[in-house]
């Protein structure tokens, strides 16, 4: 039942990336910080792309909060719900990416609001790292550790 319910929440988070979108629709993917005062921090962000409840990447700057952040403490947790629908909670670890290949790969159409290119130097990737998660799918639930 495990796994089906991990498969589900997989496919509802790729749906909810900037890369596989919907026209129209808006992605809604809640990211939780330590801050530099050890408080949870939490922001809304869009998904680039993932790798099921693996992996999901973030585009932003490299002097945002975010970053910031992430420096201090690598330790983070993201959701992704929809009332009555989901509730796909992960726990693990975040890093700052800025190897040029990945910033090309994760980029996306709304990223020129911000910034000049996928290598404008103030441009970065975050990528989580899942250890843990928590997941409420069609009113199902599985915990665990991956």
């Amino acid at each position: 039942m495990s796994k089906e319910i991990i498969e589900k929440a997989g496919e509802i988070i790729d749906k909810n990336t900037a890369h596989n979108l919907l026209e129209g629709s808006e992605p809604y993917c809640v990211l939780a910080l330590i801050d530099k005062d050890g408080y949870p921090t939490a922001s809304t962000i869009t998904a680039s792309k993932s790798d099921g409840i693996n992996w999901i990447t973030f585009c932003t700057g490299l002097k945002s909060n975010k970053a910031k952040r992430i420096e201090h403490c690598n330790r983070a947790s993201l959701c992704f719900n929809r009332d009555g629908a989901y509730n796909i909670t992960l726990v693990g670890t975040i890093e700052i990416v800025t190897d040029s290949a990945v910033k090309e790969e994760m980029w996306y159409p709304g990223m020129g609001q911000h910034f000049k290119g996928s290598d404008d130097p103030e441009y970065c990737v975050l990528r989580f790292k899942t250890n843990r998660y928590n997941l409420l799918v069609d009113w199902q639930e599985a915990e665990g550790v991956l």
